[in-house]
This record gives structure tokens, C-alpha cells and sequence, in this order.
């Protein structure tokens, strides 16, 4: 009995143990089936997904920027270069302990809290693996000391980067512009991607008008890094491609003697080839150097600039807006003789001052008292107000204002920059929409000797002196001669464009008025005779004085008592040679005074330089 027990238990015993390896067996298959069909999942099905999550830990992809394009005047003067500097930049996401790092660096290399702040407003808009620059231009010292302990920094790099240089220093500035850090509101208007890398954008003038040929295009680089995320090798690349070249109109010569004519007086000097709208020389003086702007100019320094009486920021000869005074005399002769409201011979008698039938108010002529009997040659030449008073209130402001539009006034003459304003051409119809008031004679009588509502910037005077030099075609004025394409180095001519063409109706009313500003230069009563002492070559010319303020009835205007900023804007229009012109030049002289003393001169020294240097 105790026996026949004994065997029922190792039968009970054997079933149990089978039945829980059949379990097991079943178990471990299941669990092998889902390690299997996971490894499917992951190494067939999601294999492409993982794997590139596995690159993404090893390979990184950096955007490669690209050279920015050269800058060249007409001769082939660099204007606008690249220059390796050292930058000291940091990749967010291999920094742990951002505030620490950057207080550790302070040991090594001296940074702004504007630098920390330009930093701190980029990480916002980089993404975390893209390397952002804390300090631009480092000295060999700073690299130096940075280079043996960047051990100690995760994530902080030391690279060169080309960085864009004004060889010429303030030489052109106002012709050129510059470039900046971009900032957000320049994120806003360029492609992000296109921009991946790059740090400086265009922001003022030729660099910025023509950003979207000097940028380039963007490469990438992949590449393999450690689990530090230090570069280990190159993968692949596809190159940058550089920006295109640009070679100006302007001849950096002639732009130098412009700029030394002036010496420490402000104003602007634009001269002009009348045959094709070539700006050869741009100057808007003060000057400032561009590259204090390139890698951050400091609060103070940029301070003193805007603060500045003198406003070197200022762009004048695109932006000021100044009366042109007499050097309009010209294009209202010519709109006189045009429309047959004045006659060749036809005389007044210019007795100091001129009045409106019925009025007693006295519009005066600057010489006091007056010139006699003048026609409209002696007009020109000696500058008569008084017999421009009468010719503008038999044209009427409305033939003025639209015989000034033919050759450019009161529009924007399209120049390849930035900054550009149209002045003020005015008439009835523009007064009414400006203050709803009507247009008074009086109005018409300053007008016509340049003063009044009229406005013009340096460049539309230069423009429409070289129209009028040419007989009435006006050209679009351009800073650009030809773009270089790269990598084919194949220069592509900017071609020249009329803008507008002023028809006249008879050859030799124009004849008439261009001897007259012969004789501006070249006559013995000319306002302008006092430059054409070893001249070797005919200028025709027109002087021009701007009042800045109004003198009253009762008063005389002194100039040795006015305060230097309230003196007349001294300005000088001409051509040359006269009879087959080269070059046109406008000048002005911000409180000058004299046309003929002080703007008269800076023209010849121009002139001289261009056609006998």
C-alpha cells in the first residue's frame, strides 16, 4: 500500500512538471516571437526612421556661407573686400551650463554686454546646433589664450570666418552703405535657409540694393562628431558659391578730390555723365568710416555720429533737400522762350526790386541796387532776380512746375541705392492737397528764382543740369557699370535707360540759354568768372544762393551777423565742355553763402581732375 502511493505521486509529479514546460516553452516562444517581430519592426519596417536617428547623434549638418562679392570702382580700385577674422562662437546644445560658460570665458576673452546681448537675441532665433558668435575680429592674444583652453569648454568654437572690410575706410561711404549684424527685422524680409550661417546682411546703399547679388549662395557640410560633439571628419559637401562682383560708375579718384574740395564744410557734390547716366562721383560730406559699423559699432562711437551738428550719418545727396535757388534760371529762360513769354532781346529795367501790379511789397534782387536794363542773357549771366520775378509771373506756376518736371524735378530719379527723396516740384493742385490753401502770385514770384516751396536734392540737380546739357534727354542715374557673375568671372554691362526726353520745339532757344551760362563762366559780368582764370576747356554753369531763412521787408541780410547755420546754402550747376559735355556737376555748400566763391571752385577741381588729370 505505502508503495503503490509512492508511484502515483511520481506520475502526478512527472504530468506537473510537463504541463510547466510546455508552459515555459509556450512563454519563451511568445517572448521570442515579440523580440523577433520588435527586431522586425526596427530593423526592417522603421529601419530607414532609426537610422537617421542614429546619423542625427553622430553626423551634424552645418550651413557653409558663402563669400560675399567684391566691390570695384571703374578702374578696378577694390572698394569692398573680405578679410579673415577669428570668432569666438558657441553651439547651444553641447553647452549644459550656458550662464556658467559664458562667465568662464570672461577669464579668456573681454565681451560687451552689447556682444551678450546681440548673442542672447540670436539664440532665440538660431536653431541649438548652429554655432552663434559671442565675440567677432579676435586679436592673436585672445585666440591664443582661447586656443589652449578650450579643453575646459563644451561646445565653444574658435573659427575663421571672412568678414567684410572697407579697404578705403570713409572713401564713398555714402555711395556704398554698408553692412550690419542682422537683426530681426532683417530675418524677417530674407530667406532663413539661405541665410543659415550667415551673420552681416546689406544695410545701407549699394550693399544693400544689390544684396541679392553680393550674398551668394549657401553650402552645407556634413559631418561626424564624437558624443562631446567635436568634429571628427567631413562627410560630404557641397560648397558656397561666392556673391557676384559689382564695378561702379564712380571713379575713386575723382570721389577723392570731390571729398578734399570740401574740406570741413557739409554738403553734397554729384557728378554726372550727361551721355549715359553714370554717377562718376557721389559725395555727401561729412564722411564716416563703414567699418566701425561691420561687427558692432559701440554705443558711444555711434552716439557721437548721430549727435553730430554736422550729421555725417546723413546721406544729403540722396536724401537732402535744399532750394536750388538760381541754378533753376536756366530751364525757366528756356521755358519762357519755348512758350513765347520772353523774347531773346527783350529787356526790363531791373532797379533793385520788382512789385506785383497793386501791391506795395518789394521782391528784391540780391544786388541791391539792381542791374539796369538786362535781357534774358544778362539774366543768366549776372543772375538777375528781378527779371526772373517778371518772367515767372507771366508763366504762371503751373507751365513753371510742369516745364521743371520734363527734366526731372519732384520725382525720384530711380538710382540704384537707398534712401532716395523726390523733393518738391510745386503747383496749384499740389498746395491744394499739401494745406487746402490756395496758390498766391507772390508764390510764383520766389518760385521762379528757386526759393519758395521748391525743393531738389543734389542728384535731381545734377540730373537735370545733365539733361539740360544734352538738349532734354535725362537719363536714369546708376551706381552700377557691370555685374561680375561668378564662378564665370563674365562681366554683364548695365545698360543705360532714358528716363525722359524733353523735345524741343526750337533748336536754338536751347542755343540761346547754354551761351548764356557760357558766359556765367566765361563773360566778363559772369557770377561765375572767378573760376575761369587757365581753364582749357569752355564750362557752362549757373550759380546758385538758397536763403535757409526768410528776411523781412525792413531788413538787411548780413552775413557776418547770421549765425553760421542760418547762412545761405552756396550752390553751383554746369557742364563740361560746354559744347560736348563730359561731365555735369551740381554742387552744394550747406551755409556757404556764395554760389560763385565757395560751390564754383569745388565743380572746377572736379572737372579739372576728370578731364585733364
Amino acid at each position: 500500500m505505502p508503495k503503490r502511493e509512492q508511484l502515483q505521486d511520481d506520475y502526478l509529479e512527472s504530468r506537473l512538471i510537463r504541463r510547466r514546460l510546455v508552459l515555459s516553452a509556450i512563454f519563451i516562444v511568445i517572448l521570442l516571437s515579440l523580440v523577433l517581430g520588435r527586431l522586425y519592426v526596427l530593423q526592417i519596417v522603421e529601419h530607414e526612421h532609426f537610422s537617421t536617428l542614429s546619423d542625427s547623434n553622430r553626423v551634424r549638418i552645418k550651413a557653409l556661407p558663402p563669400t560675399r562679392g567684391l566691390i570695384f570702382d571703374r578702374h578696378g580700385v577694390v572698394m569692398a573686400d573680405n578679410l579673415p577674422a577669428y570668432r569666438l562662437e558657441i553651439v547651444r546644445e553641447q553647452v549644459e551650463d550656458l550662464d556658467n560658460t559664458l562667465l568662464q570665458l570672461r577669464q579668456y576673452v573681454e565681451y560687451s554686454d552689447q556682444d551678450l546681448k546681440r548673442f542672447k537675441q540670436s539664440l532665440k532665433r538660431r536653431r541649438p546646433f548652429e554655432s552663434i558668435p559671442l565675440r567677432l575680429n579676435l586679436n592673436d592674444g585672445e585666440v591664443a589664450r582661447l586656443a589652449v583652453n578650450l579643453h575646459r569648454f563644451e561646445g565653444v568654437e574658435i573659427n575663421a570666418r571672412l568678414t567684410r572690410n572697407y579697404p578705403q575706410g570713409a572713401h564713398a561711404v555714402h555711395a556704398l552703405g554698408y553692412v550690419g549684424r542682422i537683426d530681426e527685422r532683417d530675418l524677417g524680409e530674407v530667406d532663413g535657409v539661405e541665410y543659415a550661417g550667415t551673420t552681416h546682411i546689406g544695410k545701407l546703399g549699394l550693399e544693400k540694393f544689390y544684396e541679392h547679388e553680393l550674398h551668394g549662395t549657401v553650402g552645407v557640410q556634413h559631418v561626424e562628431v564624437n558624443a562631446n560633439g567635436r568634429t571628427l571628419r567631413v562627410l560630404n559637401e557641397s560648397p558656397p558659391v561666392q556673391g557676384n562682383n559689382l564695378h561702379l560708375t564712380i571713379d575713386s579718384s575723382l570721389q577723392k578730390v570731390a571729398e578734399e574740395a570740401f574740406g570741413n564744410s557739409s554738403g553734397a557734390v554729384v557728378a554726372i555723365d550727361p551721355n549715359n547716366g553714370e554717377i562718376l562721383a557721389l559725395v555727401s560730406m561729412p564722411i564716416f568710416n563703414p567699418n566701425l559699423f561691420v561687427n558692432g559699432i559701440s554705443f558711444i562711437k555711434y552716439n557721437e555720429l548721430r549727435d553730430s551738428h554736422q550729421r555725417p550719418l546723413f546721406n544729403r545727396a540722396l536724401s537732402g533737400q535744399y532750394p536750388p535757388g538760381s541754378t533753376t534760371k536756366p530751364f525757366y529762360g528756356l521755358a519762357g522762350l519755348e512758350s513765347a513769354f520772353a523774347k531773346k532781346e527783350e529787356e526790363i529795367h531791373c532797379v533793385g526790386y520788382y512789385k506785383l501790379p497793386n501791391e506795395e511789397r518789394r521782391y528784391r534782387d540780391w544786388k541791391k541796387q539792381g542791374h539796369g536794363p538786362v535781357n534774358l542773357t544778362d539774366a543768366i549771366t549776372q543772375s538777375c532776380d528781378v527779371y526772373f520775378y517778371d518772367l515767372a509771373f507771366r508763366l504762371g506756376i503751373d507751365l513753371m512746375s510742369s516745364f521743371l518736371g520734363e527734366f526731372g524735378y519732384g520725382i525720384e530719379t530711380g538710382v540704384d541705392s537707398t534712401g532716395e527723396r523726390k523733393g518738391i516740384l510745386p503747383s496749384r493742385e499740389w498746395k491744394r492737397g499739401h494745406d487746402g490753401m490756395p496758390w498766391f502770385p507772390g508764390e510764383t514770384l520766389i518760385t521762379g528764382i528757386g526759393q519758395g516751396y521748391l525743393l531738389v536734392t543734389p542728384l535731381q540737380l545734377a540730373n537735370s543740369i545733365a539733361a539740360f546739357s544734352v538738349r532734354g534727354t535725362r537719363y536714369q542715374p546708376h551706381l552700377v557699370k557691370s555685374v561680375e557673375k561668378v564662378p564665370e568671372y563674365n562681366r554683364i554691362e548695365i545698360a543705360s535707360r532714358v528716363a525722359g526726353r524733353y523735345e524741343l520745339k526750337r533748336e536754338h532757344n536751347w542755343e540761346h540759354v547754354h551761351k548764356a551760362m557760357i558766359n556765367v563762366v566765361h563773360g566778363l559780368r559772369g557770377t561765375a568768372r572767378g573760376i575761369n582764370q587757365g581753364l582749357q576747356y569752355k564750362v557752362a554753369g549757373k550759380t546758385g544762393t538758397a536763403q535757409v531763412f526768410e528776411v523781412a521787408q525792413d531788413e538787411e541780410y548780413d552775413e557776418e551777423t547770421v549765425l553760421e547755420k542760418l547762412r545761405d546754402h552756396a550752390l553751383f550747376v554746369s557742364y563740361a565742355p560746354a559744347d560736348d559735355p563730359q561731365i555735369a556737376v551740381a554742387v552744394i555748400v550747406e551755409n556757404g553763402g556764395s554760389g560763385s566763391a565757395v560751390a564754383a571752385p569745388i565743380a572746377r577741381r572736379i572737372m579739372d581732375a576728370y578731364l585733364l588729370e
